[in-house]
């Protein structure tokens, strides 16, 4: 019989996956957005090179699963002697992958700029780097918010796959303690319930976040 109260006598072990989850995620996406932008601004450069690096690296990443690229950084980059623990290699599968979704969200933004801002921010006397950082991406990450929490949404669903190589997440605890109490349907359904609980209070930051600076 489903009875959801044999999870209680776990609740930490599942409270502690659960915090390793939400903090494996947020550092994903924040790695994600920085690589996202400098890949999006190499994307629309006037440097063929870079267009070309940074096309193929969004291409990729974006078309092969991450479980393909979570086991490439953990399995394969041993093989060339470089060795990484665990819970390097989910961050860095984690960020990679986002990055490459946040770079084309970010590259939609500044589409939509208007195309005499980067002139108008030469006249005033402003450098490249301070036309981006003041003028230009502060209106990109406004404009782009509802897709950015939507990324960050998928990452948090995504991150249960680093389980597969022994992080020991969220996924990892309740499948652990369903194979040793052999209540796999009460633990994945509490992992579930948890992993609701992340990506719904994501979306309230989103929401709030975006409701906040559609005012300034």
């Amino acid at each position: 019989m489903f009875d959801l109260s044999v999870v209680l006598d776990y609740r930490s072990e599942l409270l502690n996956g659960l915090w390793m989850t939400a903090w494996i995620s947020a550092l994903a996406i924040l790695l994600g957005f920085v690589i996202g932008v400098l890949a999006c601004i190499a994307r629309v450069s006037g440097y063929p090179v870079l267009r070309a690096v940074a096309a193929f690296y969004i291409s990729t990443l974006r078309g092969t699963p991450l479980l393909v690229q979570l086991s490439m950084i953990f399995f394969m980059l041993p093989l060339i002697g470089i060795s990484l623990p665990p819970l390097l290699a989910a961050i860095i599968a984690l960020a990679l992958n986002s990055g490459a979704s946040q770079a084309e969200i970010l590259r939609g933004g500044f589409e939509t700029l208007p195309c005499g801002q980067t002139e108008a921010g030469w006249d005033i006397g402003l450098d490249r780097w301070q036309i981006l950082r003041h003028v230009q991406l502060p209106q990109v990450v406004r404009a782009t918010i509802p897709a950015l929490v939507n990324e960050t949404i998928d990452i948090i669903k995504n991150s249960s796959l680093v389980s597969t190589i022994a992080v020991t997440e969220l996924m990892r605890i309740a499948h652990t303690y369903s194979s040793t109490t052999y209540r796999p349907l009460e633990f994945f359904t509490a992992a579930g319930l948890l992993y609701l609980t992340l990506t719904l209070s994501a979306g309230y930051i989103g929401k709030y976040l975006e409701k906040r600076l559609s005012t300034r």
